[in-house]
């Protein structure tokens, strides 16, 4: 069996007093939760914090995004190395506002997984279709070249511990969500294109979210999915009671 996975996305948000405040609310609510990796992924400025406050709680904190190189002149830039100082566990790779804010390719998202990797980073990989591709008919393909580019170059055993998150770039922060069947759907066909490239065994190891306007209202339906190992939460993480709703679902 799959160990579901609730993560939480902040995005842009939060200073480290408000993150402080979030957790010493929101880790009692789930302090019960044997069920569930518990993911945080907080803004930069908010790691520490948030790695300290939940040091011994059932939570785990996670960036939201690494460069690829070990150092360099990359103003602005967060390396590896830095965010396995902290003790982060996890790394979002890939988000589709990286890719459509700031050119993102499968090609980067490659390179950044290889560098999670060698840091002892789990990467949480990030791929899904744009509303052209799905009123064109074309998720699949899609999904296959995000498969195939994103993961070039990985072995089985490593890729066993990776997590995926299926996030329809029409329903991320639009307030749409893919029915529970069609989340169904592409999660196994990724699913399927993971076994044809790293073997069936790997393919039923790897955990696979769904990410789109996930709320507390919907959760339960799309949870129930079997091909549904969890959820990628944006905007419904920014409150503790809501996103406490969602992983006690």
């Amino acid at each position: 069996m799959r160990k579901p996975v609730i993560a939480a996305n902040w995005k842009m948000y939060k200073t480290p007093a408000q993150a402080q405040e979030f957790l010493q609310s929101f880790l009692p609510l789930v302090a019960d939760d044997t069920r569930d990796e518990i993911l945080l992924f907080p803004s930069y400025v908010d790691l520490s914090v948030a790695i300290a406050a939940t040091a011994g709680s059932n939570v785990s904190v996670g960036a939201q995004n690494i460069h690829y190189a070990e150092e360099g002149a990359y103003t602005g830039e967060i390396s590896p190395s830095m965010v396995e100082a902290l003790g982060a566990t996890h790394v979002l790779v890939g988000h589709s506002e990286r890719r459509q804010y700031f050119g993102e390719t499968d090609q980067i998202v490659n390179k950044k997984i290889h560098a999670a990797i060698h840091h002892g980073l789990t990467p949480v990989i990030c791929m899904g279709e744009t509303l052209e591709e799905r009123e064109a008919g074309r998720t699949e393909e899609a999904l296959l070249l995000h498969c195939q580019e994103s993961l070039k170059g990985i072995i089985p055993q490593v890729a066993e511990n990776f997590i995926i998150a299926y996030e329809p770039i029409w329903a991320i922060g639009t307030g749409k969500t893919a029915t529970p069947e069609m989340a169904g759907m592409a999660h196994f066909f990724i699913r399927t294109q993971i076994a044809h490239l790293l073997g069936r065994h790997t393919a039923d190891r790897i955990r696979i979210l769904y990410g789109g306007s996930v709320k507390p209202e919907n959760a339960c339906a799309l949870l129930n999915q079997p091909e549904v190992d969890g959820a990628l939460v944006g905007g419904a993480s920014l409150d503790p009671y809501s996103f406490a709703k969602i992983v006690n679902y």
